[in-house]
């Protein structure tokens, strides 16, 4: 990824001397697609939005627990397995209420919902 002193040089250079996606592209070795992304970064919120990008990728925290993490007292266990059996429960809602929906449909326009 491009630092904010290349993509502001770049923005730059296209708005000073209007110069096209594809010439920028060209000269600076930067995709086209990114810098138009840039562009409209930097024509909406400013130039040093640019400088304020996420960072693309999974967030820290996000992937498999480490093996040699700490272990869970027992409060944060069942806290963590509460929260787990809360996000079961509401999936599960939302699938019978989907498949109540499915079957009122069905029965609007005469079929007969399946027994699955």
């Amino acid at each position: 990824m491009a630092d904010f002193a290349l993509k502001k040089r770049i923005v730059l250079d296209i708005e000073d001397n209007h110069i096209t996606l594809h010439a920028a592209s060209l000269k600076y070795g930067a995709c086209p697609q990114r810098i138009s992304a840039w562009l409209k970064i930097a024509r909406t919120d400013g130039i040093e939005a640019l400088s304020k990008l996420k960072k693309r990728g999974r967030p820290p925290g996000m992937g498999r627990p480490r093996k040699n993490s700490k272990p869970l007292t027992e409060l944060e266990r069942l806290q963590k397995e509460n929260q787990e059996l809360k996000t079961e429960i509401a999936l599960l809602k939302k699938v019978r209420a989907l498949v109540e929906e499915r079957n009122a449909h069905l029965r609007e326009i005469g079929r007969e919902p399946s027994k699955n």
